[in-house]
């Protein structure tokens, strides 16, 4: 188990944490996979919970983005309590989401943070070849770092809002016509990774219009 210590923490949405910390000497991980964090307090020792790294495996500081349930009463909302030299304790690292190859990244919500470390790593390698980001949220406040995504991705960066209509982006869910409309070739990955009511029915979705098992890259 490490200890981390707090460098910065702040809010980059209404509910959303970015928290940066030290790194442990000889820490490795793929971008994309996760480990599990304790808040390094009484009371909440026992209570890990697993969030991914969205810094790059090369970065001297470990970066979560962290989305918070106030209304929980759990480990995210004591997160919003915490300040500079705070400390979590780290466990092991896993993961099943890691870059096999290019493709159609597809996140709801939090779901995006394991793909957010894929394509940042891709873009600063210069290796983003022809991914695509399909990313939903509730409303136009939700989008997490929606203009750094912009910056990477271009018009490969699609939006669809569950409840709030807009000009500027879709209204409604992440279906198959809509699917279909964005997936312009059916062999590549899909990398999935939101709720678990959308996980189901976009992986139904996606093999509804003919990609491969194999193709799809679930969370274990």
């Amino acid at each position: 188990m490490n200890t981390l210590k707090i460098k910065s923490i702040e809010k980059i949405t209404h509910d959303v944490l970015q928290i940066k910390t030290n790194k442990p000497s000889g820490l490795e991980f793929e971008p994309g996979q996760a480990t599990e964090l304790f808040l390094n307090k009484e009371g909440w020792k026992e209570e890990g919970r697993p969030f991914t790294f969205t810094s790059l495996p090369e970065d001297k500081d470990l970066e979560f983005v962290i989305k918070t349930y106030p209304d929980h009463d759990g480990v995210t909302e004591q997160l919003l309590d915490l300040e500079e030299g705070d400390e979590l304790l780290q466990n092991e690292v896993f993961g099943n989401i890691y870059f096999r190859g290019e493709g159609t990244f597809i996140a709801g919500g939090a779901g995006l943070t394991p793909m957010l470390a894929i394509i940042r790593d891709r873009y600063k390698h210069g290796k983003n070849e022809n991914n695509k980001l399909i990313f939903s949220n509730k409303t136009k406040k939700d989008i997490i770092l929606k203009e750094e995504l912009e910056k990477m991705l271009g018009d490969q960066f699609v939006n669809i809002l569950s409840q709030e209509d807009t000009d500027e982006y879709p209204h409604g869910h992440i279906d198959k016509e809509f699917l279909k409309d964005h997936i312009l070739k059916l062999d590549q990955k899909f990398y999935v990774c939101g709720p678990p009511p959308m996980i189901d029915s976009v992986v139904e979705d996606l093999k509804n219009i003919g990609i491969d098992d194999n193709n799809i890259i679930l969370e274990d």
